[in-house]
């Protein structure tokens, strides 16, 4: 670094990766300035610059003993020891020493007296609640929210069936052939710890995940603009369950929200969303899986007039950054989850999902919010511009189709109906294979429901338009 570079970065001030010191002779202050910036996301520290800005200087005997101080500090004031790089900038005023201090591997870096500091904006202050903690530790790969014990929680509180299932489906045999205990055998599976379920289980396999852990749901609304804090919406679900339930209505929403298009498709055809879904199925696996889980927050899923939002609760973990993943570099937040999530949701790992939904819609801005702790996925929708140009008259649009998707629901809108009745309403003479394909489409999608959902064979089974809240 120069003069010239120097007086730039003075001349910004301080924030959360610069910070200046007229002077340090206290060994314990300096290691806490260091330990900050190590926590956080690195940053350099100027000696010699007072906090108004102006270049005090400093001789040679004041670097010669800070270069000790700063020696003795990040070896044996911060736990575990850092390697800090020095350098002396000449100026009229005198030398400033500039100390880079790189973002550490092995958070949370610890003081003599074992406070953990962290950057808030330009200054420092010291970290005290548990799950910020549990965050730096996670940031170092020394503990995973997802296996965490849910220690309220028994393994009763587990769908058995459904693990019995899913593991015969994996390992093509069954619990029973293992000749081990079910706690023992979850916790090989790293699903539970000393007969209590870890996380990563309960949001797999849980009965009702959200009874202990109310903020692990997704909240979807779909706003008729493009504000957020618009007082009117048109569809709102708290989307609670496992993570394969959280998935399949997610998607249901999404599908009942989004334009349905023809493109080439024939008359009885039920559509294709305007953005393809393979794309929302990686932006929504890739939210279930990788969000942190040290944070009490729900994923938000919106849908404004002119894009969908999927936030996820944490910023990318390490060193990721947007550039990075869109060209499939990962980092598992929740190791013990997806490894399992890999086989229940279509979800591929490796890192794919981002470089996928890239591949299918590039309209996608990837946005890593650091100071709102959150990481989102921001999906355009293309809007059709129907002006017409000054010196053409305006024509008047021409009528398309309607799908067989929305006949269907425009009939049920009107009351339950059964496929007979639907297939009359349509004209048709009797209920073909096509309107049997868009009565399951619709189901599966969450958009309409049984009536008799018990006996859903019964020749006294009618549809209904999916009550929502």
């Amino acid at each position: 670094m120069n003069e010239a570079e120097l007086t730039v970065i003075i001349a910004r001030g301080e924030d959360s990766r610069h910070q200046f010191k007229r002077d340090f002779s206290n060994i314990d202050s300096l290691a806490a300035e260091l330990i900050a910036f190590a926590n956080t996301s690195g940053g350099v520290l100027l000696i010699g610059v007072d906090d108004s800005g102006n270049v005090c200087g400093l001789d040679a005997a004041d670097v010669s003993r800070l270069n000790q101080l700063l020696s003795n500090a990040s070896s044996q004031h911060v736990r575990p020891p850092i390697n800090p790089t020095t350098s002396n900038v000449m100026t009229k005023s005198g030398l400033v020493v500039v100390i880079d201090v790189a973002e550490g591997l092995n958070k949370p870096y610890v003081d003599a007296q074992g406070r953990i500091w962290v950057k808030s904006g330009a200054d420092k202050r010291h970290v005290t609640a548990r799950e910020e903690m549990q965050r730096l530790f996670q940031s170092s790969g020394l503990v995973y929210a997802d296996e965490v014990p849910v220690q309220s929680a028994t393994l009763n509180d587990l769908d058995q069936d459904a693990l019995g299932k899913y593991f015969g489906r994996r390992y093509q045999r069954s619990f029973e052939s293992t000749g081990l205990a079910l706690p023992q055998l979850l916790a090989n599976l790293n699903l539970a710890r000393d007969g209590v379920p870890n996380l990563a289980a309960l949001m797999l396999f849980g009965k009702s995940p959200h009874v202990y852990k109310p903020s692990f749901i997704v909240k979807s609304v779909a706003f008729p603009g493009t504000v957020l804090y618009d007082n009117r919406y048109l569809d709102s679900e708290d989307i609670d369950g496992d993570l394969f339930e959280q998935y399949r209505r997610a998607m249901a929403f999404l599908k009942r929200n989004l334009r349905h298009v023809q493109g080439d498709q024939g008359f009885n055809s039920p559509g294709l969303l305007e953005i393809p879904e393979d794309v929302f199925e990686e932006l929504l696996v890739n939210a279930l899986v990788h969000r942190d889980y040290f944070l009490n927050a729900p994923i938000r899923l919106l849908v404004f007039s002119d894009r969908v939002e999927i936030i996820s609760p944490g910023h990318l973990p390490n060193h990721l950054d947007t550039e990075k993943i869109r060209y499939g570099i990962s980092n598992l937040r929740n190791p013990a989850l997806a490894s399992h999530a890999f086989h229940i949701l279509p979800y591929r790992g490796l890192g794919s999902g981002i470089p996928r939904a890239l591949a299918n819609w590039p309209e996608i801005e990837l946005v890593d919010d650091r100071a709102g702790n959150q990481f989102k996925a921001v999906v355009r929708r293309r809007v059709k511009d129907n002006a017409q140009p000054e010196s053409q008259p305006e024509s008047q649009p021409e009528s398309q189709p309607e799908s067989l998707e929305n006949a269907v629901l425009r009939i049920l809108a009107e009351g339950p109906a059964g496929k007979a009745e639907i297939s009359a309403r349509l004209g048709q003479k009797r209920v073909s294979g096509q309107l049997n394909k868009v009565v399951r489409v619709l189901l599966d999608a969450g958009m309409i429901e049984h009536t008799i959902p018990e006996k859903p064979t019964s020749r006294l089974q009618k549809y209904r338009i999916r009550s929502i809240g």
